[in-house]
């Protein structure tokens, strides 16, 4: 059974684990941990380049991989559990109008303010409730990411999961992606075709604050 968040502090990690210690086969680059992200630094909460996610979410996680393992897939996750105040990054960069230095990468078309009034980057993010994540496929035969027609945290139409504005096969790749995580449980997000939540999450309202780090888990 769950911890009962309702009477501890949000900082409390027990429900959580290393991702990659429940799922070895796991690719991760971590993108908020360093400085090539859609704010172009390092964001705050971010200590270790791993992936948390709460326990019922990385067993569902390691079904999908299970699964396309055997078809000849790695999961590659670009994001998973976030801390609350890595969010709160993300909102006092939006209100601060002359910092576009990432804009041409990563929201080429978009001004600052329509990445949180489309839905693109929440004030209040499904990540901090320790059950979602980010990710794509990689290709175990020759190392590469499957082309998803887009990458990870381009926002725009094109990365809307039903976009056709690309190649069949890049779209049949994003499908092959979105089959397995609803299979599995997951829900996808209609803006981003790598954003991924545990249909039954166990901390459904629960944010929590403690630090992206393997080693906090462990204290």
């Amino acid at each position: 059974m769950a911890p009962d968040f309702r009477k501890r502090a949000v900082m409390d990690p027990s429900a959580f684990i290393v991702l990659a210690d429940y799922v070895p086969s796991v690719v991760q680059e971590i993108r908020y941990y360093s400085t090539y992200n859609f704010i172009g630094e390092r964001i705050d909460g971010y200590e270790e380049p791993c992936a948390l996610l709460t326990l019922d979410a990385a067993r569902a996680l390691k079904a999908v991989s299970n699964e396309l393992n055997l078809r000849g897939y790695r999961l590659k996750i670009f994001d998973a559990y976030r801390p609350a105040q890595a969010v709160k990054h993300f909102a006092l960069w939006g209100l601060e109008d002359t910092d576009i230095r990432m804009k041409p990468y990563f929201y080429p078309d978009l001004e600052k303010q329509e990445l949180f009034t489309q839905g693109y980057i929440a004030t209040r993010s499904s990540h901090s409730r320790g059950s979602t994540v980010d990710l794509t496929l990689l290709d175990m035969t020759t190392g590469k990411e499957l082309d998803m027609g887009g990458p990870f945290d381009l926002f725009g139409e094109i990365s809307h999961p039903d976009y056709r504005g690309i190649t069949e096969e890049q779209y049949a790749n994003r499908m092959l992606l979105q089959k397995e995580m609803v299979r599995c449980g997951f829900q996808p997000l209609d803006c981003k075709w790598w954003h991924f939540t545990l249909e039954d999450e166990p901390f459904p309202d629960t944010y929590f604050e403690f630090p992206v780090a393997a080693g906090y888990l462990k204290k």
